[in-house]
């Protein structure tokens, strides 16, 4: 019988030519196991969706239950579905009063290009700005405001009148002006290497949004439910989006996206014409069980609040010298070596040390530390000490 590994090589589309290529049979907590019992610590998550680890038992009793109701009814926005709404409520009462309406997609792609469609649609507008090294998906209009022309070029001609600028620079804000319909970011930009803005630059980000009537749209697909230490990474600048994406551990492990506004701006996409955004399975029952069990273990046991003291164990654990600088907040840090090539090896040799790391698109000199939030303090020290011996190893 042809093995899992060579279907996987041969019968799977490939996302490039070199995939870490770990085999895993399954999960639990921060752990993942190879079929022949290898055990790895996840430090991965994912990238950011497996928030509350991996087979946690309220997520898998929530969609057992959902699974023996039902499953795929109908298009989304026909039925009343209790998964949805009882989600849709739970994630609202988390947010400032203005967002106040939830649109369920299926990913963080299909979410931006219905964020960015809504923006375009409310506003009358169709200019877009984004930012340099961005990244909000791969799907045709999310790609055009991705901010990498090596992802973009081979696919031109892509969304016109998108307009890039850099990120934290405030004098650049000028380029948003009256044809603007939105701006969009991410508050701390995850694949640049987890790059927060300095000073006041999202405040005056803001400000030229409010000042021109341009849609400030945030896309927190890696950054949201607890991530960096808030619920929401908006939270740790003092700025709410018009429009919030979100996706990953929005799904507590399945697949789920959703676009949040204002009312009066969502209402925009149900005439003239109708149907301005749909989607078959957008809000999919078990995913919206799986990620409302989730969400429940977050707020339960302070997930969120935990991540930041977590986070300064591992900058204490990793002082070494080899890791010249851990950026970011939470648990969603980039261990920056300053090497590509050095950076390039620990990753590949972390399997064999028992760990999963995983590199940053935009930053070739540092890889990810993102493990579920649930990790103990033993389990970081654990993964630390294996860490250290691989990097040793390397010397």
């Amino acid at each position: 019988m042809i093995n899992d590994r060579r279907l996987f090589l041969e019968m799977l589309g490939q996302t490039s030519s070199a995939p870490l290529a770990v085999e895993i049979a399954r999960g639990e907590g921060v752990y993942l196991f190879s079929p022949d019992g290898t055990k790895y610590i996840d430090l991965i998550s994912g990238v950011s969706v497996s928030n509350t680890g991996h087979h946690h038992p309220d997520v898998v009793a929530a969609v057992k239950k959902q699974v023996d109701s039902h499953l795929h009814l109908m298009v989304y926005g026909e039925y009343i579905q209790s998964p949805q709404v009882r989600y849709a409520a739970d994630i609202l009462a988390l947010l400032p009063a203005n967002l106040n309406m939830c649109y369920f997609v299926n990913s963080g792609s299909e979410a931006v290009e219905g964020a960015l469609k809504l923006a375009k649609r409310f506003t009358g507008r169709s200019r877009i700005v984004s930012f340099f090294n961005a990244y909000h998906g791969s799907t045709h209009g999310a790609l055009s405001v991705t901010g990498s022309e090596t992802l973009k070029t081979k696919f031109r001609p892509l969304l016109p009148d998108v307009w890039f600028i850099p990120f934290g620079d405030i004098a650049s804000l000028e380029e948003i002006d009256r044809n603007t319909a939105c701006v969009i970011a991410e508050p701390a930009q995850a694949e640049a290497g987890v790059i927060w803005p300095s000073g006041d630059f999202l405040i005056r980000l803001r400000q030229k949004c409010n000042e021109t009537g341009a849609l400030l749209i945030f896309d927190e697909s890696q950054t949201a439910f607890g991530r960096t230490g808030k619920m929401f990474a908006f939270e740790w600048t003092g700025v709410t989006p018009d429009i919030l994406v979100l996706s990953k551990a929005l799904g507590g492990g399945m697949p789920l996206g959703a676009f949040i506004s204002p009312q009066e701006v969502m209402l925009s996409l149900t005439k003239n014409p109708a149907l301005g955004h749909i989607t078959t399975f957008g809000g999919h029952p078990a995913s919206c069980a799986a990620g409302m069990a989730s969400l429940g273990v977050i707020t339960r046991d302070e997930l969120h609040i935990k991540a930041v003291e977590k986070s300064e164990l591992f900058r204490k654990f990793l002082a070494n010298g080899t890791v010249k600088e851990i950026r970011g907040k939470g648990l969603l840090l980039a261990a920056e070596t300053g090497n590509r090539h050095l950076t390039e090896q620990i990753i590949r040799k972390a399997p064999e040390y028992g760990l999963l790391l995983d590199y940053f698109l935009f930053c070739d000199t540092a890889f990810r530390i993102a493990p579920p939030l649930t990790i103990s303090n033993d389990e970081i020290a654990e993964a630390c000490e294996k860490l250290n011996a691989l990097l040793k190893s390397l010397k």
